[in-house]
């Protein structure tokens, strides 16, 4: 049995996982783009040490974060995680928010090798001349981008000049079919109580010592370690230059947070045929229909 538990960020889908497990004897597989890396727990709200030790958790906090780890390579280990536990009969809890990740893994997704590409002029350029870039170059997916969302930008612009052919046109030819039989659930709130919510974590990260994890980490490995992309991170710098109070950098990290959840929520309902839940027990008499 795979289930898949997603939901936007801060709607509880680690500790509603982890419950699961116990009941199911389950496993739990990350399907978090940012908790493969090591060392950042605060800020990409990863599951405690504790609550990994109480049932088997796989792809969590093992990516270095000198190391960049992309989706084709999340496809292989999620898949290798798949094949150990389904071979040994353990039903499997993905647990995650990154939905392309989610879909890579559990679909017919293929990454073909590509010839290299100097990306550095792009990767030279600003948030706003860089999505200029992706318009001039594949308008159709800049339309599905957040303009400020540079790994997917540069990824869109890279796929372009090395195949010569955009990615929304490879995209309209693929019809991904499951490898797994697979069961999609995703956590519903209301919006504005999950607002409230996430802006809580928030305020509850800093009390919990998000700039003590953070800041020794940026000073040790750059500015530009892959990891330092995740929301909660990348808004620090402006006030490690003095150029952003505290307070600003909260508003900031709960601002970004918000915005993040609308795209997710879109993609959700869009990518995913998921059956919305409430809770525990709501996802439990689905099962048992």
């Amino acid at each position: 049995m795979i289930l898949v538990l997603t939901g936007p960020t801060g709607s509880g889908k680690s500790d509603l996982a982890l419950s699961l497990a116990k009941r199911l004897n389950a496993a739990i597989i990350n399907a978090d783009a940012f908790q493969v890396y090591q060392e950042l727990g605060i800020a990409t709200a990863k599951p405690t040490a504790k609550m990994m030790a109480s049932a088997p958790h796989y792809l969590y906090d093992f990516v270095p974060l000198t190391s960049s780890y992309n989706v084709a390579e999340y496809q292989a280990d999620m898949r290798s995680v798949l094949h150990f536990c389904l071979g040994k009969n353990q039903p499997v809890i993905i647990a995650g928010g990154t939905g392309l990740y989610i879909k890579a893994a559990l679909y017919d997704y293929e990454f073909a090798n590509q010839a290299a590409v100097d990306m550095s002029s792009f990767q030279a350029m600003n948030d706003e001349e860089l999505y200029a870039a992706l318009l001039r170059f594949d308008p159709i997916s800049a339309e599905s981008i957040h303009p400020h969302n540079r790994v997917r930008v540069l990824r869109a612009i890279e796929i372009f000049l090395a195949t010569g052919e955009r990615k929304s046109d490879r995209e309209a030819k693929q019809e991904h079919q499951p490898l797994y039989p697979v069961r999609f659930f995703a956590l519903n709130q209301d919006r504005e109580g999950l607002y409230e919510k996430v802006e809580r974590r928030v305020d509850l990260m800093f009390d919990s010592g998000l700039l003590e994890e953070t800041v020794p980490l940026i000073r040790k490995y750059g500015r530009d370690a892959a990891a330092f992309k995740a929301i909660g991170v990348k808004e620090l710098f402006p006030y490690l230059d003095g150029q952003a109070s505290l307070e600003e950098t909260k508003d900031l990290i709960k601002k970004n947070t918000r915005n993040y959840i609308k795209r997710q929520l879109t993609w959700f309902r869009h990518q995913f045929d998921a059956t919305w839940i409430e809770n525990e027990e709501d996802l439990l008499a689905h099962l048992s229909v």
